[in-house]
């Protein structure tokens, strides 16, 4: 981590940050007369780039290790294999780069709080190294729910669908609020969040409970709020995934998903929460790998398509701002095009950000050599690179210090309050879908407890399991539990371990994870419920497995497994609070789908 008064001279060292600084032009412009004076110092500065310059300036890769400089000698293998370069500071200075993104796990990008600012700080150096020196816009995907990258040390949060169960707008604002600021403490300024999709699609493999729901008045209710909340932060927003990807039952992760919506039907459904982005001021907005026939007849992916970005999201909507890929490295946009022309396709379409080409060598010169023929001219290079240092300007990264600092990460970084306040926001979202003759909350004398089911690893540390973590949280509350975890596809002896386990308990609380038609967790659940012990079962990610489980007394629902959800959860159900969240998806019954088991907006309470 970085002295802020060393790290704020350093910045305004630069000359070309210095010119827009003294000219007054940086920071948010509250007028157009102050707006279009920011443009001219930021023009001044894109004057001073190269050709070379500006193309980075698209791009945001991925890389290995978690040090700018000095990554582990496996990381600087993988980055040399993949990438050309040991480290992510010669990653910047060979292409120019503009900006990075962090991932956990495979990218070994994110150990702990400390450890992330030093990387972000990392990475700022190398970026002020540069001939044209402009700090890094960093990324990452912290939608929180399902989809977290950094877990140790921050504020949990939950995921979309949980706080569309919530329906407050004030819960939303304050959830990007938090996450924002402890990002921005981190040195990272971009997130790839809110999910504007409308999930109306059970089956969707991809979004699911990323969304917040399946009414778009309600998802973009909330879209709009969580923009508010990372504005508040400093952090830049970004809806996704445009022109929207709630009713697909493929992964444009590996294959090419068709919308079969019609216009009227995009206008609808999938239109809505964008325009409600639009309309909160969202400085970026990601593309979907996905053909939407009614938007562009001529199939191409959204995210090639100059009829779908510029004539739709640009032209109808009068959207301005960033448009960013989805990740190039996934299937959906490499079908019909080789490596080297997705990122000049995407450019001609109206994309600003590449994120995440498969490989960065050959998508770089070819951008660089479709700039050289003329195909991608100057000016199109110079206005996109211009979008992008307006939302580094909003981010304060051109006006103050990119770098992070110690105090400001200990003052707000999992900060008691955050937690406090995720807590609560949490319990506001555990969902009551059924309570047969008042089986919840659990009685006085209920305290020998089973926990028992599928026990997904966290989000955020494969070392935390669900059932695990479900029944920390009842001993918590002063009961007597059990555990066993029997994972999605309990065979024949699992399922007669948990009957066996079941005997001698007050009740049973048995965990779902994703119940289909021929799921063995289904059978669990019947065996536990011929004990004739209570059993209250939890769907710990989708609120649909109820649809296959019959005859259950009583049945929550939680949209993700992370320790808030489940803490929560396990309030609840103790009936310490009350269940206080409402379906924001409907649930059809399994044996016949054009029928509605609940409704949007079902949710039980205990009434007192």
């Amino acid at each position: 981590m970085q002295d802020r008064s060393l790290s704020r001279r350093t910045v305004l060292a630069s000359a070309t940050v210095a010119a827009a600084s003294a000219a007054g032009v940086v920071g948010a412009a509250a007028t157009p007369a102050a707006a279009h004076q920011r443009d001219r110092g930021l023009k001044k500065i894109i004057s001073r780039m190269s050709v070379e310059a500006k193309i980075g300036q698209l791009f945001v890769p991925y890389f290995y290790g978690t040090s700018a400089t000095s990554p582990s000698a496996s990381d600087q293998d993988r980055n040399l294999r993949e990438l050309g370069v040991r480290t992510v500071a010669e990653l910047i200075a060979k292409y120019h780069i503009g900006g990075v993104i962090y991932f956990s796990g495979w990218a070994n990008n994110i150990q702990d709080p400390a450890q992330v600012a030093d990387l972000s700080d990392g990475v700022q150096r190398a970026s002020l190294a540069l001939p044209t020196p402009i700090p890094s816009l960093i990324s990452i995907d912290q939608e929180h729910g399902v989809n977290v990258r950094i877990g140790s040390g921050v504020t949990q949060l939950p995921g979309a669908m949980a706080l569309g169960a919530g329906r407050s707008l004030s819960d939303a604002r304050t959830a990007a609020r938090i996450s924002g600021t402890e990002l921005a403490a981190l040195g990272i300024h971009q997130n790839f969040a809110p999910v504007a999709d409308v999930n109306v699609n059970p089956a969707n493999p991809i979004i699911n409970v990323r969304s917040f729901g399946a009414d778009a008045h309600e998802v973009g209710r909330m879209v709009a709020a969580q923009v508010t909340g990372y504005r508040q932060a400093g952090v830049v927003a970004c809806a996704k995934h445009f022109p929207g990807h709630g009713d697909t039952g493929q992964d444009s992760h590996t294959g090419l998903p068709v919308i079969t919506h019609t216009r009227e039907e995009w206008d609808r459904v999938d239109a809505p929460p964008f325009k409600a982005a639009i309309a909160a001021g969202v400085d970026s907005i990601m593309t979907a790998h996905l053909q939407v026939p009614a938007l562009d007849p001529s199939n191409e992916p959204a995210t090639l398509s100059p009829a779908i970005l510029q004539g739709v999201l640009r032209g109808e909507l009068g959207y301005d701002g960033v448009i960013v890929t989805d990740a190039l490295n996934m299937q959906g946009v490499r079908t019909k095009y080789g490596d080297d022309r997705v990122p000049v396709l995407a450019l001609k379409a109206g994309v600003d950000q590449l994120l995440f080409p498969p490989d960065i060598d050959v998508a770089y010169h070819g951008v660089l050599a479709a700039v050289r023929s003329g195909e991608i001219t100057e000016d199109r290079l110079d206005a996109s690179v211009l979008r992008i240092l307006r939302l580094k300007d909003k981010a304060g990264l051109l006006s103050g210090s990119p770098y992070t600092s110690p105090r400001e990460i200990d003052r707000v970084v999992g900060a008691r309050g955050h937690r406090l306040a995720a807590a609560r926001i949490a319990e506001r979202t555990t969902t009551l879908l059924v309570n047969e003759d008042e089986a919840l909350p659990l009685r006085r004398g209920q305290r020998k407890l089973l926990v028992v089911g599928a026990s997904p690893a966290f989000p955020t540390d494969a070392t935390r399991t669900t059932v695990p973590e479900l029944a920390a949280a009842f001993d918590e509350l002063g009961y007597a539990t059990t555990q066993l975890a029997t994972g999605r596809t309990p065979d024949a002896a699992k399922i007669d371990e948990a009957v066996a386990a079941a005997q001698g308990r007050d009740a049973v609380i048995v965990t779902t994870d994703n119940v289909n038609a021929t799921s063995a967790q289904r059978t669990l659940v019947a065996r536990l419920l011929a004990t004739g012990v209570p059993v209250v079962h939890l769907a710990v990610r989708n609120p649909y497995d109820i649809a296959h489980l019959g005859g259950v007394p009583a049945s929550l629902a939680s949209y993700c497994w992370t320790e808030v959800e489940l803490r929560a959860a396990a309030r609840v159900i103790a009936g310490r609070v009350e269940p206080r969240g409402k379906l924001p998806v409907p649930v059809q019954r399994a044996d016949d789908p054009a029928q509605v088991l609940f409704r949007s907006g079902h949710g039980l309470s205990y009434g007192h």
